[in-house]
């Protein structure tokens, strides 16, 4: 058992430790005394000479591993990549990095190790919306910068996070109109047990209705649940006009498996915001995967000069059979923009680097242009409709330009009302 600590992120290895005694009682004193003086500070008073730190959770094992071994990627490249060009700000980057094993206890252990122990210079980490709520709270309280790079239901408005991820009221303010103009109007909703599957439920709710049409039944899935003979048996029952899914986890694409074993997938389409996020249409046969519908902003066909150079370099890194997904740009992302937050402020501090974000920075990324919207703390960027071929990829239907979060713009103002923190649902 040990705690990681600082190496060159080039050979930083994941964390996948727990706390010893010695640990546990030194962090348990550092909370009594030390927490109130780190609270005060933020990262004010660390050190300018050495190593700027990032701190990453992510889930490397346990039912979430694909899509943590993905941001686990992500970070990787993007600090290599830093690193290689001459570092920040004159300074290499090194990485604090735990794997929470896919268990909410272990990313609230691990953030307090973070918060209390390492205090890096910003922190990235979290998968599920179970996760990240979890651990923003501890990272608030710290003063520890928290970028979110992830798909999510949306509506968390808080000054120490940014998140550069999807929400609702971008991909589904698209996607569904498109689905029920070419499928018409019955939807059936199959989610994920958790506040990211039950509050994005809502929002297909209000979208389809909008759009004229009508959900005709949902159910709601724990992650470690993979028998789906009910639902299957539920949905031939409603005959909707296309399955709407929100699925989390590796247990998940049982889901689609046995919808195609069915022989549903040649009558009922399944649409869907999240397939294709940890590589589901590389893993499922061409049989079960084809013709799935999705909205991304980011995918790995998509032609721009930044995304071909990206591609090219991420495949030299890991392989040609390693993927791309909107799950590692977006992570990625998020990391670009700190870094060029911390530039532009010439310091690492949390709240210079918090205004620099708020004050509307714009970049070219392998999604397209994404730009910070500075009040609201998440992006405005392209969204692509698109659908899974029998190549193992996507097949681009269309591209809307400039996709704002429109109902996190409407509720969430962190420049005027900066004490603001609350998670808005529809």
């Amino acid at each position: 058992m040990h705690t990681p600590r600082s190496v060159p992120a080039a050979t930083a290895q994941v964390g996948r430790s727990s706390l010893t005694r010695r640990n546990v009682l030194a962090l348990s004193l550092f909370a009594a005394v030390g927490a109130p003086l780190a609270a005060a500070c933020g990262n004010a008073g660390k050190s300018t000479n050495g190593p700027i730190t990032i701190g990453t959770i992510f889930d490397e094992t346990g039912n979430v591993n694909v899509a943590g071994q993905g941001k686990t990627r992500a970070v990787q490249f993007f600090v290599d990549e830093t690193n290689a060009a001459g570092g920040l700000l004159g300074r290499q980057l090194a990485l604090k990095s735990y794997d929470a094993q896919s268990s909410v206890d272990k990313y609230t252990q691990y953030a307090n190790t973070l918060a209390l122990q390492d205090r890096p210079d910003v922190i990235t980490a979290g998968i599920t919306s179970a996760s990240r709520e979890a651990i923003r709270p501890i990272f608030n309280r710290n003063k520890i910068l928290y970028l979110y790079g992830n798909i999510y239901e949306g509506g968390v408005c808080d000054k120490n996070e940014f998140m550069t991820g999807t929400v609702p009221s971008q991909q589904m303010q698209v996607l569904i109109p498109y689905a029920v103009q070419s499928l018409k109007g019955k939807v059936y909703i199959v989610a994920a047990d958790y506040n990211y599957g039950q509050i994005s439920a809502s929002w297909v709710e209000k979208y389809a209705k909008d759009a004229g049409g009508q959900v005709v039944g949902t159910d709601f899935v724990p992650l470690d649940s993979s028998d789906f003979g009910s639902i299957i048996s539920k949905i031939q029952q409603a005959k909707p006009d296309f399955v709407f899914t929100l699925l989390v986890g590796s247990n998940h694409l049982a889901f689609f498996r046995s919808f195609a074993a069915a022989g549903l997938k040649s009558s009922i389409p399944i649409v869907s915001t999240n397939f294709g996020e940890a590589e589901e249409q590389k893993i499922l046969t061409p049989a079960e995967a084809s013709g799935i519908l999705v909205a991304s902003p980011y995918l790995q066909e998509l032609d721009n000069p930044t995304n071909s150079a990206f591609v090219a370099a991420w495949q030299k890194k890991f392989g040609k059979d390693v993927s791309t997904t909107d799950l590692e740009v977006a992570q990625y992302n998020a990391l670009k923009f700190w870094a060029a937050a911390v530039q532009k402020a010439k310091t690492t501090d949390r709240d210079p680097v918090i205004a620099a974000l708020e004050s509307g920075i714009s970049l070219q990324t392998p999604s397209g242009t994404v730009s910070m919207d500075g009040p609201s703390h998440h992006v405005v960027q392209p969204i692509s409709i698109a659908k899974a071929n029998d190549k193992g990829g996507f097949t681009i239907l269309k591209t809307y330009d400039a996709v704002p979060p429109s109902f996190e713009q409407e509720k969430c103002d962190l420049i005027k009302n900066p004490t603001l923190n609350k998670a808005f649902v529809p």
